[in-house]
């Protein structure tokens, strides 16, 4: 495929969600644009968002409301991840019902977000939840101002967060990519500087050097759910505006390199995907795994991987 038949392949019909993101963000048209109206209009009609919308209970849920964050990662917060990362918003009502039901359930008096039986608030929850209410269109909400501010308080001293303490994970990536939807006006001077110590964090290691290679950082995933690889990482660092940072260059060759020679991106793996201790621990404790979740074929092209690729390689070109 040339270039331009890989984005006729992204602007099919079938799948409207991506029709609209691609029409955004790789051909640069208006929101007002009629084309782009339209395919937004048909998104929860038709594809993956209708598919995962036929699925959601009367009051909002899916699979349960006595518990939104389980079963993984087929429950409500789940589907709330990838519908936002679909297009859609509160303006739909089937959204704004799953979103007060979601913010009444996860909302903490420490301002931030947390699990069903948590009293507290957790990070990977806060950025997860913040970022997906701001796609949404909530904002302005005073619960998700809130959020942001419970981030800016919970960074670490070295510049990230993290989801089990110290701020050295790169894996807990969720509360840098809350700020990077939101609004830039909405940036404070707390939050600006915020941002600037999380996207230094990534960029002295470059995306990938925390311990010894973790191979499941090299393949590329979706959803993500809570969990990080390089494809996450320079998503969200150049929507950050970093994408001319060269730390970001041997990130960005690998994203190269697993191009296929068709011009788009296969899905490597879906989650979840791990090894080490997490691997050990799920194959001691078997029913406690979560279920994989996947909207595409495992080892194919992937409409979603390769308009993210897109995403970041478009973002580099407009800044070098």
């Amino acid at each position: 495929m040339s270039d331009g038949k890989v984005l006729d392949w992204l602007l099919e019909e079938s799948q409207p969600a991506v029709r609209y993101l691609a029409l955004t963000e790789l051909v640069g048209r208006s929101r007002t644009d009629p084309e782009v109206v339209a395919a937004r209009r048909r998104v929860p009609a038709t594809g993956w968002a209708a598919e995962i919308l036929s699925r959601q209970n009367a009051d909002g849920a899916w699979v349960s409301s006595n518990e939104l964050y389980r079963p993984k990662y087929v429950s409500t917060n789940w589907m709330l991840l990838i519908l936002a990362d679909l297009g859609l918003t509160n303006a739909d009502p089937r959204i704004a019902r799953a979103c007060e039901l979601w913010m009444a359930r996860f909302g903490k008096s420490d301002g931030g977000f947390g699990g069903d039986n948590s009293r507290g608030s957790h990070l990977c929850l806060v950025g997860n939840t913040a970022r997906a209410l701001c796609q949404f269109g909530y904002a302005d909400d005073p619960r998700v101002r809130r959020a942001f501010d419970w981030l800016v308080v919970h960074q670490a001293k070295l510049g990230g967060w993290s989801c089990w303490g110290g701020g050295r994970n790169l894996d807990s990536w969720e509360g840098l990519s809350a700020f990077a939807v939101l609004p830039r006006p909405a940036w404070t001077d707390e939050r600006r500087r915020a941002v600037e110590r999380g996207a230094e964090f990534f960029l002295s290691r470059k995306l990938y050097l925390q311990g010894d290679r973790y191979a499941p950082w090299f393949r590329f995933h979706y959803p993500v759910h809570y969990y990080y690889d390089l494809l996450v990482g320079l998503d969200l660092l150049t929507a950050l505006g970093y994408g001319d940072d060269p730390r970001l260059r041997e990130a960005l060759a690998h994203l190269r390199k697993q191009r296929r020679r068709d011009g788009r991106w296969n899905l490597d793996a879906v989650h979840p995907d791990v090894e080490g201790p997490v691997a050990n621990w799920f194959r001691a404790h078997p029913k406690q795994r979560p279920t994989p979740f996947a909207l595409e074929r495992v080892g194919e092209p992937s409409k979603m991987i390769t308009l993210r690729a897109l995403r970041v390689l478009a973002r580099v070109d407009r800044v070098v």
